[in-house]
């Protein structure tokens, strides 16, 4: 039995003292412990060596005292499993030297057997929940077809993904045949990862607002219902459509038990959109993660007044930024850990 299971009873809407929190990329690079493993390995290594897996992803729990771990691994890993050659260059990001230009390349990109392909995730996470000894949840993920889709056409990260959805748009018959591929595997991946343990799963579509409120029907809707629809009855489901304001209503019918929000909405809207019955997660710019404790604090606590305790889970708008001083992270978790809903704010906006 779990000793911390906020993270669940809040996902299934149970009353709770206060919200949980966790971080988006909290067992990442602003972390010194993580760097100096960083210098040792390279970054597939760090993601294919289950005693690394399991190390890197209790770190954040140690040391900041989260009240969820969410698996060290990448997204980019089941477009390896799928065939496609990924190198992560440091400081630089994903590349991909073979992309998707044209409707005949999407033939080559196969759905693979993710026992045989993604086996050492599964043997990490594992490894994970040995060392986290029943402490705090354990979160699984993957990334959204849609935003695998962005990588595999670009072959890096860009600014807008514009080939990408000009390839939706010109292509929408290879396109749609290539995001049913990258969902197939992605069920099975998460179904997989529940299989080897996690308590739930985080769907990160973070390049959904480039799409517009047409091209997210079309394009990203459909697949983030499927993940949703087969996950649900096995885990709670967390969706997080980063920069999809005009995503949200339609995601709150999906199955999904919780929705990720980004900092470009306010609490009020954001409830509004998804109604009383789902869970809000997110929010926070983690910019605010760069300033000082005082203002982290008021922010942190302004922002739980807003969303309320129940039905809410403590979290930034996106990943932990890698420059963020881990006093300030900390001082972010321990506001929320030490919020009670009587609790006034101490310092004006």
């Amino acid at each position: 039995m779990l000793h911390n299971d906020l993270l669940l009873r809040a996902l299934q809407g149970e009353p709770v003292g206060r919200p949980p929190v966790w971080m988006m990329r909290q067992a990442g690079r602003f972390l010194p412990s993580y760097q100096r493993l960083r210098e040792k390995y390279d970054f597939f290594t760090r993601c294919q060596t289950p005693e690394l897996v399991a190390e890197i992803t209790c770190l954040p729990v140690d040391e900041l005292g989260v009240d969820a771990a969410i698996l060290f691994s990448d997204i980019l890993v089941v477009l390896q499993a799928m065939g496609v050659e990924v190198h992560m260059q440091e400081g630089r990001g994903p590349w991909l030297p073979h992309p998707v230009e044209r409707p005949a390349d999407v033939d080559r990109i196969h759905i693979p057997d993710v026992h045989a392909t993604l086996g050492y995730v599964f043997q990490g996470i594992t490894a994970t929940l040995e060392k986290l000894n029943q402490r705090v949840p354990l979160i699984g993920f993957a990334g959204a077809p849609w935003t695998l889709l962005c990588y595999l056409i670009e072959g890096k990260g860009s600014t807008g993904f514009e080939k990408a959805r000009a390839f939706c748009y010109h292509y929408p018959e290879a396109a749609h045949h290539l995001l049913e591929k990258l969902t197939h595997t992605t069920i099975a991946y998460l179904q997989e990862q529940v299989k080897a343990g996690v308590h739930c799963v985080q769907v990160f579509d973070s390049w959904a607002g480039w799409l517009g409120p047409e091209g997210f029907q079309l394009f990203a809707l459909p697949y983030l219902q499927q993940i949703a629809t087969a996950l649900s009855p096995c885990c709670p489901v967390i969706l997080f459509p980063k920069g999809a304001t005009f995503g949200l209503s339609a995601l709150a019918d999906s199955g999904a038990r919780a929705i990720g929000i980004d900092w470009t909405v306010s609490p009020a809207q954001a409830r509004a959109l998804v109604g009383h019955g789902i869970t809000l997660q997110g929010n926070l710019d983690p910019a605010i993660l760069l300033t000082d404790v005082n203002t982290i604090r008021r922010h942190t606590l302004r922002m739980m007044e807003q969303f309320g305790i129940r039905h809410y889970i403590a979290n930034l708008g996106h990943g932990i930024l890698p420059q963020t001083p881990v006093a300030y992270a900390r001082a972010f978790v321990q506001t929320v850990q030490q919020y009670t809903p009587a609790q006034q704010l101490s310092t004006k906006s």
